[in-house]
Protein backbone atom coordinates (compact mmCIF):
# COMPACT_ATOMS: atom_id res chain seq x y z
CA UNK A 1 0.00 0.00 0.00
CA UNK A 2 1.33 3.42 -0.96
CA UNK A 3 0.40 6.54 1.01
CA UNK A 4 1.55 10.07 0.37
CA UNK A 5 1.07 12.79 2.97
CA UNK A 6 2.77 15.81 4.45
CA UNK A 7 4.70 15.13 7.65
CA UNK A 8 4.64 18.52 9.37
CA UNK A 9 6.83 17.47 12.33
CA UNK A 10 9.72 17.12 9.86
CA UNK A 11 9.49 20.87 9.19
CA UNK A 12 10.80 21.36 12.71
CA UNK A 13 14.18 20.02 11.59
CA UNK A 14 14.23 20.82 7.89
CA UNK A 15 13.64 24.59 8.15
CA UNK A 16 16.63 25.31 10.43
CA UNK A 17 18.72 23.06 8.17
CA UNK A 18 17.68 25.10 5.12
CA UNK A 19 18.59 28.28 6.97
CA UNK A 20 22.00 26.79 7.74
CA UNK A 21 22.50 26.15 4.01
CA UNK A 22 21.48 29.77 3.30
CA UNK A 23 24.11 30.95 5.82
CA UNK A 24 26.76 28.82 4.13
CA UNK A 25 25.77 30.13 0.68
CA UNK A 26 25.89 33.73 1.93
CA UNK A 27 29.33 33.26 3.47
CA UNK A 28 30.60 31.76 0.21
CA UNK A 29 29.22 34.71 -1.77
CA UNK A 30 30.65 37.33 0.59
CA UNK A 31 34.06 35.72 1.06
CA UNK A 32 34.70 34.61 -2.53
CA UNK A 33 38.14 35.75 -3.64
CA UNK A 34 37.73 35.24 -7.35
CA UNK A 35 34.37 35.82 -8.07
CA UNK A 36 31.22 37.72 -8.81
CA UNK A 37 32.08 38.93 -12.30
CA UNK A 38 34.53 37.65 -14.89
CA UNK A 39 35.52 38.92 -18.32
CA UNK A 40 34.15 36.41 -20.84
CA UNK A 41 36.70 36.72 -23.64
CA UNK A 42 40.22 37.05 -22.32
CA UNK A 43 39.74 36.16 -18.66
CA UNK A 44 41.82 39.23 -17.95
CA UNK A 45 39.41 41.03 -15.62
CA UNK A 46 37.43 39.77 -12.66
CA UNK A 47 35.72 41.33 -9.67
CA UNK A 48 34.30 40.16 -6.40
CA UNK A 49 32.33 42.12 -3.84
CA UNK A 50 35.48 43.77 -2.47
CA UNK A 51 37.87 44.41 -5.39
CA UNK A 52 38.39 44.13 -9.12
CA UNK A 53 41.57 42.80 -10.72
CA UNK A 54 43.14 43.01 -14.18
CA UNK A 55 46.00 41.00 -15.57
CA UNK A 56 47.01 37.54 -16.72
CA UNK A 57 48.18 34.30 -15.11
CA UNK A 58 49.87 35.25 -11.82
CA UNK A 59 50.37 38.94 -12.60
CA UNK A 60 47.22 40.68 -11.32
CA UNK A 61 46.75 44.36 -10.54
CA UNK A 62 43.92 44.64 -8.01
CA UNK A 63 42.07 47.75 -6.89
CA UNK A 64 39.59 48.01 -4.06
CA UNK A 65 35.96 48.64 -4.92
CA UNK A 66 35.42 50.06 -1.43
CA UNK A 67 36.32 53.53 -2.67
CA UNK A 68 32.92 53.61 -4.40
CA UNK A 69 29.84 54.28 -2.30
CA UNK A 70 27.75 51.73 -4.22
CA UNK A 71 30.25 48.96 -3.39
CA UNK A 72 30.20 49.96 0.27
CA UNK A 73 26.41 49.82 0.19
CA UNK A 74 26.46 46.36 -1.43
CA UNK A 75 28.91 45.06 1.18
CA UNK A 76 26.92 46.57 4.04
CA UNK A 77 23.59 45.21 2.78
CA UNK A 78 25.00 41.71 2.24
CA UNK A 79 26.66 41.62 5.68
CA UNK A 80 23.59 43.00 7.46
CA UNK A 81 21.47 40.44 5.61
CA UNK A 82 23.83 37.68 6.75
CA UNK A 83 23.68 38.88 10.36
CA UNK A 84 19.87 38.94 10.28
CA UNK A 85 19.92 35.45 8.73
CA UNK A 86 22.17 34.14 11.52
CA UNK A 87 19.85 35.65 14.15
CA UNK A 88 16.83 34.06 12.43
CA UNK A 89 18.65 30.71 12.35
CA UNK A 90 19.41 30.84 16.08
CA UNK A 91 15.83 31.81 16.94
CA UNK A 92 14.47 29.07 14.63
CA UNK A 93 16.59 26.46 16.38
CA UNK A 94 15.19 27.62 19.71
CA UNK A 95 11.60 27.86 18.40
CA UNK A 96 11.50 24.57 16.50
CA UNK A 97 14.20 22.22 17.74
CA UNK A 98 14.33 22.77 21.50
CA UNK A 99 10.64 23.29 22.18
CA UNK A 100 7.85 24.24 19.85
CA UNK A 101 7.26 27.99 20.23
CA UNK A 102 4.61 28.91 17.66
CA UNK A 103 4.45 32.70 18.39
CA UNK A 104 8.11 33.08 17.33
CA UNK A 105 7.53 31.65 13.84
CA UNK A 106 6.02 34.78 12.22
CA UNK A 107 8.80 36.86 13.81
CA UNK A 108 11.39 34.58 12.19
CA UNK A 109 9.53 34.89 8.88
CA UNK A 110 9.59 38.68 9.19
CA UNK A 111 13.34 38.67 9.89
CA UNK A 112 13.92 36.52 6.82
CA UNK A 113 11.80 38.77 4.60
CA UNK A 114 13.80 41.78 5.85
CA UNK A 115 17.07 39.98 5.04
CA UNK A 116 15.70 39.05 1.60
CA UNK A 117 14.83 42.68 0.83
CA UNK A 118 18.32 43.85 1.84
CA UNK A 119 20.08 41.18 -0.19
CA UNK A 120 17.92 41.62 -3.29
CA UNK A 121 18.76 45.33 -3.24
CA UNK A 122 22.48 44.49 -2.94
CA UNK A 123 22.35 41.83 -5.66
CA UNK A 124 20.66 44.28 -8.05
CA UNK A 125 22.84 47.31 -7.24
CA UNK A 126 26.08 45.41 -7.89
CA UNK A 127 25.59 44.49 -11.58
CA UNK A 128 23.97 47.80 -12.45
CA UNK A 129 26.73 49.93 -10.96
CA UNK A 130 29.49 47.57 -12.10
CA UNK A 131 28.26 47.80 -15.67
CA UNK A 132 28.01 51.60 -15.45
CA UNK A 133 31.45 52.10 -13.97
CA UNK A 134 33.79 49.35 -15.09
CA UNK A 135 32.10 47.78 -18.11
CA UNK A 136 34.51 47.05 -21.00
CA UNK A 137 32.99 44.23 -22.99
CA UNK A 138 30.97 41.19 -22.05
CA UNK A 139 31.06 39.89 -18.47
CA UNK A 140 29.69 36.73 -16.93
CA UNK A 141 28.32 36.60 -13.41
CA UNK A 142 29.94 33.61 -11.79
CA UNK A 143 29.23 31.00 -9.16
CA UNK A 144 29.86 33.29 -6.15
CA UNK A 145 27.21 35.75 -7.33
CA UNK A 146 24.95 32.75 -7.89
CA UNK A 147 25.49 31.61 -4.30
CA UNK A 148 24.26 35.04 -3.18
CA UNK A 149 21.06 34.55 -5.17
CA UNK A 150 20.79 30.95 -3.94
CA UNK A 151 20.88 32.10 -0.31
CA UNK A 152 18.29 34.77 -1.07
CA UNK A 153 15.94 32.28 -2.74
CA UNK A 154 16.28 29.87 0.21
CA UNK A 155 15.43 32.73 2.57
CA UNK A 156 12.33 33.65 0.53
CA UNK A 157 11.01 30.09 0.74
CA UNK A 158 11.80 29.70 4.43
CA UNK A 159 10.31 33.12 5.22
CA UNK A 160 7.02 32.14 3.57
CA UNK A 161 6.98 28.80 5.39
CA UNK A 162 7.70 30.41 8.76
CA UNK A 163 4.82 32.83 8.19
CA UNK A 164 2.43 30.00 7.22
CA UNK A 165 3.38 27.40 9.86
CA UNK A 166 1.37 28.89 12.77
CA UNK A 167 -1.79 27.80 10.95
CA UNK A 168 -0.68 24.18 11.32
CA UNK A 169 0.12 24.09 15.05
CA UNK A 170 -1.66 20.76 15.65
CA UNK A 171 0.10 19.16 12.71
CA UNK A 172 3.49 20.42 13.93
CA UNK A 173 2.97 19.06 17.42
CA UNK A 174 1.77 15.71 16.06
CA UNK A 175 -1.70 16.02 17.61
CA UNK A 176 -3.61 16.09 14.32
CA UNK A 177 -4.41 12.98 12.35
CA UNK A 178 -2.36 12.65 9.17
CA UNK A 179 -4.31 13.60 6.06
CA UNK A 180 -3.19 11.58 3.08
CA UNK A 181 -3.08 13.18 -0.30
CA UNK A 182 -3.16 9.86 -2.11
CA UNK A 183 -4.03 6.36 -0.96
CA UNK A 184 -4.17 3.18 -2.96
CA UNK A 185 -6.06 0.16 -1.79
Amino acid sequence: MFRCGIAYPRCRWILPLLLLFAIIFDIIAIAAQRGWVEDEDAKSHYANMWEHCRGRNNDWNCKSLMEYSWAQAVAALMIIGLIILIIAFIISCVALCCSLNIPLLPFIGGLLILAVILQIIALIIYPVKFNELIFEGHYDYTWAYGFGWGATILMIGCGILFCCLPRYEDELTGLAKTKYIYTSA
